[in-house]
């Protein structure tokens, strides 16, 4: 998670990409738990590989910590201070690549169920996508094990596309090749990619399998991290989560579900939903807002909302609808 989210401007430009609430809760929690809800078992270490101190500081590092506590597990904390590629960052961790583990990009979110293949050395989650072209892409034999990672093929290679999340049974061994690809400048993209460690693992004979989501949710761009938020919400309810259940204090204001709102939001004279997130002591007034998210400490007026993601401590009072405001903004 050490990128900076360019693609999430203005919300990245003082909030990392992964600390970015989704139904007021932060992208990387809720990846994170979803993960170790997936695996059903328990989960003794979390390694985080940051960007710079500057960026990612002790708030960011302090959430994190709290985190992996609240999955009985402990934090360790690694930084990447220059984007030298997947391969490079996961290196960065080098201390904690032994055992079991999950690898993880913390910009998208996942829903899935399904029971991790015993026989399988190595796990690469996918989604079966319609434009294949478009995307990294597995191949794999008569036995449905990866034989091949293809990216963006322009022939049919197959519908199942990699997200960005994998399983190795010792991932020591993805070290030893990921090292080989560092000391021997093997290079794509201009970086060190984690693909290359994998392809060597496979040319080894590590056997790899498909762990299919029925969900993928990026969170890269505004209008994708609102659909992302609106999809949180529905699965909220379906899960019966008491984060759907809220009490703001309302004054003549109506709720549509679904909508996660904090309770120390204030709203007067609105109506919301459906589909609305509002973080910490935001104060709504004279408004109609649906679709969107909106972040803690704002204060929104006289506005008439769709599709909308708001910053932290934002003042805005006017008539825009499909509007995307970072931290700090005032408009008035």
């Amino acid at each position: 998670m050490a990128g900076r989210g360019s693609r999430l401007r203005p919300h990245s430009l003082t909030t990392p990409k992964p600390l970015i609430p989704i139904a007021n809760k932060p992208i990387v929690n809720r990846l994170v738990t979803d993960i170790a809800r997936i695996l059903k078992e328990p989960i003794e270490e979390i390694a985080f590989i940051l960007g710079d101190p500057a960026f990612f500081g002790d708030d960011v590092v302090n959430n994190l910590e709290e985190l992996a506590e609240s999955l009985g597990a402990k934090a360790s904390i690694y930084r990447q201070l220059n984007p030298l590629g997947t391969g490079h960052a996961i290196m960065c961790a080098e201390p904690s690549l032994s055992g079991p583990a999950v690898v993880a990009y913390a910009d998208t979110l996942i829903r899935a169920d399904f029971d991790l293949d015993p026989a399988a050395d190595a796990v690469i989650w996918t989604k079966q996508v319609e434009r294949p072209e478009a995307y990294g892409v597995v191949k794999l034999n008569e036995k449905d094990e990866i034989v091949e990672l293809v990216e963006k093929p322009q022939e049919f290679v197959s519908d199942q596309a990699v997200i960005g999340i994998y399983y190795f049974k010792e991932i020591g061994d993805l070290k030893k090749e990921l090292q080989f690809v560092i000391d021997n400048e093997i290079i794509n993209g201009g970086e060190y990619q984690i693909n290359d460690g994998i392809k060597r693992l496979m040319a080894a004979g590590n056997v790899f399998k498909t762990g299919t989501v029925d969900e993928w949710m990026d969170c890269g761009n505004k209008n994708v991290a609102i659909d992302t938020n609106i999809k949180i919400m529905q699965f909220m309810i379906t899960d019966g989560s008491d984060e759907i259940k809220q009490e703001p204090r309302l004054s003549n204001a109506t709720i549509i579900e679904p909508c996660v709102i904090d309770p120390s939001v204030v709203i007067k004279d609105s109506t919301i939903g459906p589909n609305v997130s509002i973080g910490a002591h935001t104060i709504i007034e004279n408004c109609t807002i649906k679709n969107s998210l909106i972040q803690k400490s704002s204060s929104i007026k006289n506005a008439t909302l769709d599709e909308a993601m708001i910053g932290n401590h934002v003042k805005y009072d006017g008539d825009f609808t499909k509007i995307s405001i970072g931290d700090y903004t005032i408009m008035e």
